[in-house]
């Protein structure tokens, strides 16, 4: 266990492995009907504490718009759950393969089965439905979970302790609190499986910590989305588009458009369509209950940061506060901010910016703009704005991203049968509906001979007859 954990923590969190890795050894994965009651029962448990985890989430952030804390941290997870309970028994099936006519009459199955015990290391910005979607797959999997929630929100992450141990027995599912420290003990378990949300620098120290147990882990990490809008797309529908997705949760989302691509020739009309849709979306911003604040002072600085070493740089940088009012910085609301001219090497360029700050960039052509996403790290989300059907396969075929959604922001990762996930340094691996629950059992092939075994002319001694069989195979 990490050496800088201090031992109470560290006999505890090893205390909660050993219980239900104990379980898992002694009683085997969860029987279908306790995962139907577990999926079941916190669904109820979510409607129940609605009002509570709203609360908890907006004294975490400072203000959270409760809004945003139910349609995206609460209304996924509840939809999750009760997907998972009405699919996962077919998931569950087993599926019967061909066999090769010369294995024949052999035949041959794949069975669905639990990996064991499992680790989840959820981030603040979505607390409750980055911790709990992926238990969903994990639960419907048959699976023991424990979960490691962030400690920046630590509000969220005690009622989600409480409403878990009201759900489930710590055998079954667990929730463990604690800071940097607990985490890096958390990851160097030996789980069966380790999913892990935040940054790619952190994801590398996972990935690491990880290997050292050869645990297989699913990485869900972030990066630059890229919002294109192709020429032939009304620059004013695209703008509404973009701020919706971009100011959600004040831009703290890892899938929320980071910079957006505009023809060369619309960038102006882009910008001043965007500032009217921010304006409509948001016409105050201080005490406007619908803007979410920043997390912390930390991250609060640290986008006027960006801002600052932009403007140095010679952006252009367009502030928009459609009351013209003054923010208390103690409350951690930033205005939105669109930025034309930004160099390639402004720091907002060169990291995700994760906050309700957009650089626009002009391109000459798509070719153009599918060049400048390819020379970045691929990104977790790409928006392509466009009704040009051979344009759009185009784009998809000269980009890589861990999704698409075209002509919107966000909603490709609320679909339970569309795999969320990234690719190369945004992620690896998916969930979400039968995707997570395929992450989260093991594929077991199960081939069974027959009474005659057609595969014994392959056997020694060899001779004529194995010679004919192999001019014919090899030919």
């Amino acid at each position: 266990m990490h050496d800088a954990v201090p031992h109470l923590a560290r006999d505890r969190l090893q205390a909660c492995f050993n219980v239900q890795q104990r379980a898992w050894t002694e009683q085997g994965a969860l029987s279908p009907e306790r995962r139907d009651e577990g999926l079941a029962t916190l669904a109820e448990a979510l409607v129940r504490h609605a009002e509570g985890f709203t609360k908890a989430i907006a004294k975490d952030y400072g203000h959270r718009s409760p809004h945003e804390t139910k349609l995206a941290d609460l209304y996924p997870v509840i939809a999750s759950l009760r997907h998972a309970r009405k699919k996962f028994r077919r998931w569950m099936k087993p599926r019967r393969r061909p066999i090769q006519w010369m294995f024949q009459p052999g035949s041959g199955r794949i069975i669905y089965q639990p990996l064991g015990v499992v680790g989840i290391v959820s981030p603040w910005n979505y607390p409750v439905q980055l911790a709990l979607s992926p238990l969903a797959g994990a639960l419907a999997a048959g699976n023991r979970v424990m979960i490691k929630p962030s400690e920046i929100t630590p509000r969220t992450s005690a009622l989600m302790e409480d409403v878990i141990a009201q759900v489930f027995d710590p055998a079954e599912v667990a929730v463990v609190q604690g800071g940097p420290d607990v985490a890096r003990a958390f990851t160097h378990l030996p789980f069966d499986h380790l999913l892990f949300t935040g940054s790619t620098s952190v994801g590398r120290q996972v990935m690491q910590a990880a290997a050292e147990n050869l645990v297989p882990v699913t990485l869900e990490l972030g990066g630059k989305s890229p919002a294109l809008i192709a020429a032939d797309y009304p620059i004013e529908k695209a703008a509404e588009r973009i701020a919706v997705g971009k100011l959600f949760n004040a831009g703290q989302t890892c899938i929320a458009p980071d910079y957006v691509l505009v023809p060369r020739d619309k960038q102006e009309a882009f910008v001043a369509s965007y500032q009217n849709a921010v304006s409509t979306l948001y016409p105050t911003l201080a005490a406007n209950p619908d803007y979410t604040a920043i997390i912390s002072e930390r991250h609060h600085a640290r986008l006027h940061d960006l801002i600052a070493d932009a403007r140095e740089r010679g952006a252009q940088v367009q502030e928009i506060n459609p009351g013209g009012e003054v923010l208390n910085a103690a409350h951690r609301k930033l205005a939105p901010v669109v930025l034309t001219d930004v160099p390639d090497n402004a720091q907002m360029m060169q990291e995700e910016i994760f906050g309700p700050i957009l650089p626009v960039v002009a391109y000459f052509d798509v070719e153009d703009a599918c060049r400048f996403i390819g020379a970045r790290p691929h990104p977790l989300a790409l928006y392509l704005f466009s009704h040009d059907k051979p344009l759009t396969e185009r784009v998809l075929a000269q980009t890589r991203s861990g999704g698409v959604a075209i002509n919107d922001t966000l909603l490709h990762c609320v679909q339970e049968e569309l795999p969320f996930g990234g690719v190369g340094p945004s992620g690896t691996g998916a969930y979400h509906g039968e995707a997570g629950f395929r992450t989260f059992s093991h594929a077991r092939s199960v081939f069974r001979q027959a009474r005659f075994n057609g595969a014994g002319m392959t056997k020694a001694p060899y001779g004529s007859r194995m010679n004919r069989l192999l001019s014919m195979l090899l030919r």
